[in-house]
């Protein structure tokens, strides 16, 4: 074990506030590249889930056809959206400059985090950085695009589409469906970060593969009832939301047993 492990708190601040540093400086580079490419971001991608020609909208209609499932095909809604404010869409260029410049970093932010705890690892555990970096750069990322893909459709069909009344007209702001695309696509990806979550909190002992399985069954049927509702009404479209998310939990459980005998092994032989 390093000796760095017993340095006053106030350096562990001083590291601490380096590392924010950097990490805020790879956020901001990659937002000066998004900036540049604000047109081709906007209007290819963020936009693109609102079209009817999008490519999981013609998936789905061709597995309803496949499938003679007609519910699964979506198709016939519309989006109209508003700028209500003067420096509304500065604004948004700013804000969505940002949010890309942090999926970009996402990496380098987690070498930065990486570089902060390094110093109370052992040897061993230090040398697994590239292992740890990458599985929870490639889930994030894998997390993102299925949110991307599959959640901000569905999610968009939902939501435009869902009346109280027919006298009321839906009429949506411009931030109000960046807010959803984003928000929808940083929470995937962070959910996507379990495995590795529950993986360091097993090493630390905060979770056990018992009290997951244990629960097991609510996981389950929280899953399954977030799919329900953002999903039309066929089984084929709430399995293809929900089995990701399973797996997942799964996996962390698998995850969670190698960490315990991992801990324990350190314990017994602590050298």
């Amino acid at each position: 074990m390093s000796n760095d492990n017993t340095m006053p708190f106030l350096a562990h601040l001083a590291a601490l506030r380096t590392h924010l540093m950097r990490a805020s400086a790879y956020i901001l580079s990659g937002g000066a590249i998004a900036f540049i490419a604000m047109d081709w971001l906007f209007n290819s991608v963020l936009l693109a889930p609102k079209e009817a020609n999008f490519v999981t909208y013609q998936l789905f209609c061709q597995a309803a056809t496949y499938l003679e499932l007609p519910s699964l095909c979506i198709s016939g809604f519309e989006l109209e959206l508003l700028n209500t404010q003067m420096a509304g869409q500065f604004s948004l260029h700013i804000w969505l400059s940002l949010v890309a410049g942090l999926i970009l970093a996402f990496p380098m932010v987690l070498f930065e985090l990486w570089r902060f705890i390094a110093p109370g690892l052992t040897e061993r555990e230090r040398k697994m950085s590239v292992v740890f970096i990458g599985s929870a750069s490639v889930l994030f990322f894998s997390g993102a695009l299925f949110g991307y893909y599959v959640i901000v459709p569905l999610s968009l069909q939902f939501l435009a589409t869902y009346t109280v009344s027919g006298e009321i007209q839906n009429l949506f702001e411009m931030s109000s469906y960046l807010s959803t695309v984003t928000s929808v696509v940083l929470a995937t990806g962070l959910l996507f970060e379990l495995p590795v979550a529950v993986y360091l909190l097993s090493r630390l002992g905060l979770t056990t593969p018992q009290g997951m399985r244990t629960y097991r069954r609510h996981a389950w049927v929280g899953i399954l009832a977030v799919s329900a509702v953002i999903t039309p009404p066929d089984i084929f479209s709430q399995i293809i939301v929900s089995l990701p998310v399973a797996l997942l939990y799964e996996l962390s459980i698998g995850l969670s047993r190698f960490a315990q005998y991992q801990r324990a092994k350190r314990v017994s032989n602590p050298s």
